[in-house]
């Protein structure tokens, strides 16, 4: 399990994590989320003991990650998949990483067959691929067969086939009762992973909710409705806080009102409705809503190459 109490971290003036607390429980993956400069790296960093924070306690499986005898054992991790000694072998700087808590060479071949770098194994790290070193990163966080295992965009450089992968590992880790918090920017393979989300911005906690629930609260109650009397239905629908919008001809948008409601009022006037859908919001579209407002770097609306201000060419 992994803990973080009132976690602050100060660089100056600059206030990274701002008195962030959470729990991280085994049995599920963990999605950590936040915009660019949220706070997540630093999050992490002190969680592994990297960075002391300013004030607060991270924990992990109840101690410090200091205060651990055999701290692979209990954790693994990968922030930076590339720190590695270039002219190493895969099997090398896994063997290396073995002897400093009395792994056995058995675990390294069992690590690296895992992640399937079996071929390159004997091969210098200097010329594996993005992909590869991502891959060697993942054992590396694995060769103690910890209880917890926290990575940082582990997907980053990988193919389909590994992205699946990854996806299989992290849930089959999650269902043999480990901790696993992963942080990534992928939206789309969050929501096929994770179970659970923690989403900080600006250094604060957003967010500590299911993805379901995440999601959810973002969409708030919008129904899609058909009918041929949308003008009638949407008179009717119309009011203090209900927001009526017309999608497409005899199609409307309800925010504010449940399909029930929206169902009952329709029949209660005689009307037929050929659809009563409710909106689901993705997990990019809610993570955007949710976030806007802790976004710290924006990049301004693109402009053509080329226009005027005055919309001309130039």
């Amino acid at each position: 399990m992994i803990e973080a109490h009132s976690l602050t971290k100060r660089y100056g003036e600059k206030t990274a994590v701002d008195g962030l607390s959470f729990t991280v429980r085994p049995g599920v993956v963990t999605g950590f989320l936040g915009p660019n400069g949220a706070g997540k790296s630093t999050t992490m960093r002190m969680l592994l003991g990297l960075d002391a924070p300013t004030s607060g306690r991270a924990l992990v499986n109840g101690r410090r990650y200091a205060e651990h005898r055999a701290p692979l054992h209990e954790v693994g991790a990968m922030l930076e998949a590339r720190s590695v000694h270039t002219g190493r072998s895969a099997y090398h700087h896994l063997l290396a990483l073995a002897a400093t808590t009395g792994i056995s060479r058995r675990r390294v071949d069992e690590v690296i067959d895992l992640v399937g770098l079996r071929a390159v194994a004997r091969k210098r790290v200097g010329g594996f691929s993005m992909g590869m070193g991502q891959r060697l990163g993942i054992a590396g966080a694995l060769l103690g067969d910890p209880a917890t295992v926290l990575l940082d965009e582990p997907v980053n450089g990988l193919d389909p086939e590994g992205i699946v992968w990854i996806r299989n590992l992290l849930k089959g880790l999650a269902a043999e009762g480990r901790t696993v918090l992963v942080s990534s920017h992928l939206m789309s393979e969050m929501a096929l992973t994770a179970e659970h989300l923690i989403v900080i911005g600006r250094g604060r906690l957003i967010a500590d909710t299911s993805v379901a629930e995440f999601v959810a609260r973002a969409a708030g109650d919008v129904v899609r409705v058909r009918t041929d009397r949308a003008e009638r239905l949407r008179t009717l629908l119309e009011g203090p806080q209900v927001s009526v919008t017309a999608q497409e001809p005899g199609v409307l948008l309800v925010t504010g009102l449940s399909g029930e409601r929206i169902g009952r009022i329709a029949a209660d006037n005689g009307l037929a409705l050929a659809e009563l859908t409710p909106q689901h919001a993705s997990l990019e579209e809610a993570f955007m809503e949710l976030t806007r407002d802790a976004v710290e770097y924006q990049a301004p609306a693109p402009q053509l190459v080329g226009a005027t201000e005055e919309g001309g060419a130039a």
